[in-house]
């Protein structure tokens, strides 16, 4: 009988329940530099677990899986990586292509797309398998093509995308994977360069580098073209230098409007969507590279770009005025609140920390250690179109 102790105790072990962990609670911090995501518990601002040699992550983004146990990392060395967050483990990883600039998740889940600069265009994959669904190239039509930026999911199983080089944005239908079919929209603008779609999935928006203005599809009605919107906005004004390019999809909705940063202006732009016009320019600390709102659309946080990437601004949405200036540290570059918004945590790169404030009071709550962090992603982002 002494002799069956030892495998008694080890069948025990095995039938042990395994800590529980709930899919909702969970985010991912990106280590630029390391190359590391980090899984932590949003709740109890507990890491969890490190997912090291994930390739370049010094332009990640993240999408999870309905069910919030997957995320896809999506990193500027063309990397694809699938981690297991409830197991802490990276599923799978492929590289497939040279340089990548994001990608986003199907309606149903099953699909993912990247962007990519090189070769430009969209490559789908199985988010089950990684396995390759379609190859979508951005031909220009004299051989080349072009980088593709302003990937998003929209309903319907498709997918919305800019040609950076070709002034175009394509349309991508997968209700047949076997055969996808891809709508073109030509002459939209020079040079479009990100891209956000608005949180019903309607309005596809198209910043432009190389002209003034944005160009707009409305996505019910597609048979209409692109639309300009703000086409007359800093036209014959002088634009300061752009050190880093805004990014459209750090936007904030709140009622009737749409705040996003404004190319070369130290300004955050207030656009009115139900007649697309600007209702105010709203002055900032510098050039704002994200502008995020607060689930409940009462505040807007800005961050900004060199030299002015120390600071944060909350904008106070009832009056569209400057509620706060803070200054969490160096190299502020990306924010994420938690699911109701009570928290927003923001990544400082060259302090090594994530900062979390109480969205309410304004307040410093905690700093949790990061290497180099660049990007902050909640899993509750499974269940937002465009993110």
């Amino acid at each position: 009988m002494t002799k069956l102790l030892p495998i008694l105790g080890l069948l025990i072990s095995f039938n042990a329940p395994a800590e529980l962990r709930a899919t909702g609670d969970l985010g991912v911090v990106i280590e630029r530099e390391q190359g590391n995501a980090l899984i932590f518990n949003t709740s109890r601002h507990k890491q969890l677990a490190k997912i090291e040699q994930l390739g370049d992550l010094s332009h990640a983004s993240v999408v999870f899986s309905r069910d919030q146990r997957y995320a896809y990392v999506f990193g500027r060395d063309g990397g694809l990586s699938k981690i297991d967050m409830l197991q802490d483990k990276l599923e799978k990883r492929v590289v497939q292509a040279g340089n990548s600039i994001g990608g986003a998740i199907s309606q149903d889940g099953k699909l993912i797309a990247v962007s990519n600069y090189t070769p430009g265009g969209v490559k789908v994959f199985s988010s089950d398998t990684l396995e390759l669904v379609a190859d979508i190239p951005a031909d220009m039509g004299d051989g080349k093509r072009s980088k593709v930026i302003g990937l998003v999911d929209v309903p319907g199983q498709r997918f919305a995308f800019s040609l950076f080089d070709a002034d175009q944005i394509w349309l991508l239908d997968l209700k047949n994977q076997k055969q996808p079919v891809v709508t073109k929209f030509k002459d939209i603008g020079k040079q479009p360069y990100d891209a956000l779609i608005s949180s019903d999935g309607r309005y596809y928006i198209a910043g432009l580098f190389g002209d003034s203005g944005l160009a707009m599809l409305d996505l019910w009605h597609p048979e209409l073209g692109t639309k300009r919107i703000l086409p007359d906005y800093v036209k014959d004004d002088e634009k300061l230098p752009v050190y880093k390019m805004p990014h459209l999809e750090g936007w904030a909705e709140a009622g009737d409007y749409l705040l996003a940063p404004a190319m070369g202006k130290h300004e955050v732009l207030v656009i009115d969507k139900r007649d697309w016009k600007l209702v105010k320019a709203i002055p900032v600390a510098g050039q704002p590279v994200f502008v995020m709102g607060r689930p409940d659309g009462r505040q807007a946080w800005v961050n900004f770009a060199f030299p002015d990437n120390n600071q944060l601004q909350v904008i106070d949405i009832k009056d569209l005025t400057l509620q706060k200036t803070l200054t969490p540290g160096k190299a502020v570059l990306h924010m994420e609140f938690s699911p109701r918004g009570e928290e927003v945590w923001v990544a400082v790169r060259d302090d090594n920390q994530v900062v979390v404030y109480d969205t309410d009071t304004m307040q410093e709550i905690t700093r949790l250690p990061a290497q180099t962090p660049n990007g902050i992603f909640f899993s509750s982002r499974a269940h937002k179109i465009g993110f």
